[in-house]
């Protein structure tokens, strides 16, 4: 799927919620192209859902200056609410009318969420989701392609392959329509339902009728690696994978080196990516944050591995939470950065609950490395920058590197 990057406060969200970072890209809904999964969100960082009403967010200021709100400093969160209410009270669609603010507010990674939409997004950050485990995207064109297919899912064992063009779902045309209503076709309510998929592979037309089933994300993987070293690959950060990546590094052999791959992570929960830092660091600075002025801090938890090497492998599909961890390990001296520069998505977003149950999503801020460095629009720059065969690189640099001093 398909996400985008934000920090919800816990303030009003949830209580005892963690900080989170949206998966954050474009929104495939009214973009020309776009990637979602019905598994994880690809190429977004959006928000965990929040529980905030719309007379309970006015904004996350912890107060306000005494007299009237001047027009420009209006909270867009509550003209999205109002447009929708003044919407739905003449019979129109509430969630058309925030999308018609968002639209004009000039914020890039702003986005409307249904609640369908929303829900499926909370599953798909809980790491486990129901469908028959693919990852479509919409072509320039129109026509939806099949980006990714999940090994062992029921697409997989049907024979659907990656760059299969997917024309029909349960007989409906899906060329031009907007990603999120594909992945909603497909994933269906319930595991073990039927769905038929129309399919195109060059010339060949063909429909393949699969059953739904109860799908994980696997979002970390650990493969050792001939030289001994560990590769933890992370795909995305749902709930569990920053404890995944800790455990990883404590069943790693007593001196095998780390090979972190970030590359194609679409963000997810910042708190769990802080958590995969404490895997390698002793405590201490992870980033800094903003939300509409207030300064904040993420750290470390005390009692990482700081004795093994570690090299962090990205690319330009390396976005938000995952660019947040990888700037604290750059800038803290604790892994060489190998690949090409990252997406440059570190915004942060707030959700806001719509009368009509669906959600909006606004910047409200944006966060730093430890340094004070910016990512949003920048991304992260390797220590060795390589193109083509950056495994291979990575691979060998590790073999380089002696235990941290």
């Amino acid at each position: 799927m398909s996400g985008p990057d934000w920090h919800a406060e816990p303030r009003r969200i949830r209580r005892g919620a963690a900080l989170t970072l949206v998966f954050a890209s474009v929104l495939a809904t009214g973009a020309a192209t776009g990637s979602w999964s019905e598994g994880a969100e690809e190429g977004r960082n959006k928000a965990v859902p929040s529980t905030r009403s719309v007379s309970a967010t006015r904004d996350v200021r912890d107060s306000d200056p005494a007299g009237p709100v001047d027009p420009a400093d209006r909270d867009p969160a509550d003209e999205a609410a109002e447009a929708a209410a003044e919407a739905m009270a003449d019979g129109k669609s509430g969630k058309k009318a925030a999308e018609d603010v968002v639209s004009r507010s000039g914020d890039r990674w702003a986005s409307v969420y249904s609640q369908g939409e929303y829900r499926e997004f909370e599953q798909s950050l809980d790491g486990a989701y129901t469908g028959v485990g693919l990852w479509a995207r919409r072509e320039a064109d129109g026509r939806i392609e099949v980006s990714r297919v999940q090994r062992g899912g029921p697409a997989d064992r049907a024979g659907i392959h990656e760059g299969d063009k997917l024309t029909a779902i349960d007989g409906k045309d899906v060329t031009g329509r907007p990603v999120t209503d594909v992945v909603s076709l497909l994933r269906g309510t319930r595991a073990n339902t039927p769905v038929t998929l129309g399919l195109k592979r060059g010339t060949r037309a063909w429909t393949e009728t699969l059953r739904r089933a109860r799908l994980s994300t696997d979002s970390v993987t650990v493969t050792r690696l001939p030289g001994g070293a560990v590769m933890i690959k992370v795909a995305a950060f749902t709930k569990g994978s920053g404890e995944a990546v800790r455990r990883a590094v404590r069943r790693a052999p007593a001196g095998a080196g780390i090979l972190l791959d970030l590359r194609g992570n679409s963000g997810g929960l910042v708190s769990e990516a802080t958590t995969a830092s404490s895997a390698v660091l002793d405590g201490g600075l992870v980033a800094t944050y903003d939300v509409r002025g207030k300064q904040r801090a993420l750290h470390a938890e005390q009692g990482g591995d700081t004795t093994r090497p570690v090299v962090a492998l990205v690319d330009g599909g390396t976005m938000s939470a995952a660019e947040l961890l990888t700037g604290a390990l750059q800038d803290r001296g604790r892994a060489v950065v190998v690949g090409s520069r990252t997406f440059g998505k570190g915004s942060v977003q707030q959700p806001s609950r719509l009368p009509d149950g669906s959600v909006a999503e606004l910047t409200v801020g944006h966060y730093r490395t430890p340094s004070g460095k910016a990512v949003d629009g920048r991304g992260i720059t390797p220590d060795l920058v390589v193109e083509d065969g950056a495994q291979e690189r990575a691979e060998k640099v590790l073999t380089g590197l002696g235990p941290p001093s």
